[in-house]
């Protein structure tokens, strides 16, 4: 079908009719060049479309099943993995990240919990000085150098952003604990007994990936990029576009997914932990994953910011149209996914064209106040 000159492909229940018509003015709008959108409700996707192409060049087009890099989105399928295991008794939130990951317990961390990982308050937002270009594709070297890293605030009294650090921290615990890499537990544990098509280090071969483009408009900003000196240094030339990066574990942002997935993942959490014959959680570990733990100004970002254990809540300071019942998590450049238990409700955005704050703009600068997803997440809640 074809609506405001760009072909919109996909289903959508006639209830939401308005979403597909948002989605389409969003190629019009913005400098969108392939995305998808995806609502599940109450066990079932309402909405599953997509459009746009795949590359830079425009010579192939985004279809159902293709796949981009969803930056910080990944973090929220990491923080479920870690409520697994610990809904499972295998892992306890309140205890030491010494007690699973005993080289943990140096420069003062050997009573730190971990809580503290999930919620960003373990002031190991980066790391100090420098480290080889493209070791950030080496798990060893970075986890190392986080078991070794004096905390940057004194843990607990603050929150700050751990950007990158986070996947690093969070998904050596879940390694420690579950004897799987990150992207292996997400693989056999949520990605296929749901049919979720969500990729964290993966083959690209086969797949259908699209290329991220960068934003390219002048003066765009990078909030907080003065506090991840060291973990820019392990960033250098590293191609988000390479078979590389697709292939290495970074749980803070690389990633795979397509809106569908994400929707559907999030419908689960939405009602009762359930999707079909899978359950992910308990009512109960959704009730503690979802409740806000920590708030105000972020000492990385320097906006104000609510956190559950290991969720973003919605920001409500900057009008954010996701209402407050939602929990999940945004990724640099626009991509999201939550659910919302009041309406039972699961959604997924992604896109390859990242949009950034400008200078002088007060989004937060984690894809949460993407215009394109706040347009979608809008017309998706005038129609329930």
């Amino acid at each position: 079908m074809t609506l405001a000159s760009v072909d919109v492909f996909g289903v959508c229940d006639p209830r939401f009719a308005p979403v597909r018509e948002v989605f389409a003015r969003n190629f019009t709008e913005f400098p969108e060049v392939g995305a998808a959108v995806a609502v599940a409700i109450d066990g079932k996707v309402v909405v599953d479309l997509w459009a746009g192409y795949a590359n830079a060049a425009r010579t192939r087009a985004w279809e159902r099943d293709t796949v981009v890099n969803v930056y910080s989105t990944t973090k929220g399928m990491v923080a479920l993995a870690a409520h697994m295991l610990a809904d499972r008794g295998k892992l306890d939130l309140d205890a030491p990240v010494a007690k699973y990951w005993p080289e943990f317990a140096q420069a003062g961390k050997e009573r730190l919990p971990v809580r503290y990982l999930l919620t960003h308050q373990a002031g190991l937002p980066d790391i100090d000085g420098e480290l080889p270009a493209g070791s950030a594709l080496d798990w060893g070297v970075m986890t190392a150098a986080l078991a070794a890293e004096r905390p940057h605030w004194d843990p607990g009294t603050k929150q700050g952003y751990h950007t990158s650090t986070y996947g690093w921290l969070v998904g050596e615990v879940i390694r420690r604990v579950s004897g799987k890499t990150p992207g292996q537990f997400i693989r056999d544990e949520i990605a296929k007994p749901l049919g979720a098509s969500f990729y964290l280090g993966f083959n690209p071969v086969g797949h259908h990936v699209a290329e991220i483009l960068q934003d390219n408009r002048q003066g765009v900003a990078s909030r907080g990029a003065n506090a991840l000196r060291g973990v820019a240094s392990a960033m250098r030339g590293v191609d988000p576009n390479s078979r590389e990066y697709r292939m290495a574990e970074l749980p803070a942002s690389n990633g795979h997914a397509n809106a569908r997935a994400l929707a559907t993942v999030y419908g689960a959490l939405a009602r009762g932990g359930e999707w079909g014959r899978k359950r992910l959680l308990s009512p109960w570990a959704i009730e503690r994953a979802s409740m806000e733990q920590a708030n105000g100004i972020d000492e990385t970002l320097k906006v104000p910011t609510h956190r559950t254990l290991g969720f973003m809540l919605r920001f409500a300071e900057f009008g954010d149209a996701r209402p407050a019942t939602s929990f999940g998590h945004a990724g640099s450049g626009g991509s999201q996914g939550f659910a919302d238990p009041a309406h039972r409700l699961g959604f997924g955005y992604v896109m390859n064209q990242m949009m950034s704050p400008l200078p002088g703009d007060t989004r937060p600068p984690t894809g949460g106040m993407d215009p394109r997803g706040q347009h979608l997440v809008r017309a998706v809640y005038a129609c329930l």
